[in-house]
């Protein structure tokens, strides 16, 4: 049986690496940062049941949160005293781990935090290599792990809106169909008017007032998503 990857799917498999190459995706990296960051991921990974509860809560099963390589700051690194009990969510490629960002379990602000330093990048660039004719965009990393890993619908993920980078748009031109699931706040709709301007593909699915990715996926299912992806087509 024949493999054929269709011409937009092809397109941004060149382009990503291409991007990758040259940086455009993620600052360039020595191997060693990586594989410290990739050591680091993997440490905090073998703490995973402990955020069970948090997980099941936003509707994501322990074997969904492995897939995406999740873990806890049960007992930081030096240097990460800072992200002690939180979850923490590795930036993964192929070539390894690239960043790491750490999302407060409970009630803690800031709700997100990144290394000191670090550059924000697209979370979940492995959905480039398995999209077809259309991919989606979500607000943070969440909201992209239901859509990705527990809907199984391609998805990246921007760690907040005012982390666009326009390089982004040349991995998205040749798809189809774009699908943003923005927010239901002013925020969202703003990011979705400033993309239209840079993606004539973009089609924008705003979340009811108030709501998210994540929200609607507990209490609508994954058919509410397969639904307007499929009338908007």
């Amino acid at each position: 049986m024949r493999f054929v990857v269709s011409p937009a799917r092809l397109k941004a498999m060149v382009m990503l690496l291409l991007c990758l190459k040259k940086g455009w995706v993620f600052v360039k990296q020595s191997a060693s940062h990586r594989e410290s960051l990739t050591r680091a991921a993997k440490y905090y990974h073998s703490a995973l049941h402990e955020a069970e509860d948090y997980l099941a809560e936003r509707g994501i099963t322990l074997e969904q949160a492995q897939k995406a390589r999740l873990g806890v700051v049960l007992d930081p690194l030096t240097g990460h005293e800072q992200y002690a009990n939180r979850l923490s969510i590795p930036y993964v490629t192929r070539s390894g781990v690239v960043d790491l960002r750490f999302r407060a379990i409970g009630h803690e602000e800031p709700k997100y935090m990144g290394l000191a330093g670090a550059t924000t990048h697209l979370y979940n660039v492995g959905a480039f290599f398995r999209a077809t004719t259309y991919i989606c965009i979500c607000e943070g990393e969440i909201d992209t792990i239901t859509l990705d890993t527990v809907c199984n619908i391609p998805a990246v993920g921007v760690p907040g809106v005012n982390n666009w980078k326009k390089h982004y748009t040349r991995l998205l031109a040749d798809f189809d169909k774009v699908f943003l699931f923005s927010d239901g706040d002013n925020a969202g709709a703003e990011f979705a008017k400033s993309l239209s301007r840079e993606l004539s593909n973009l089609v924008n699915i705003q979340m009811p007032e108030g709501e998210d990715v994540n929200s609607m996926y507990r209490t609508h299912g994954v058919e509410f998503f397969k639904n307007k992806i499929l009338s908007a087509q």
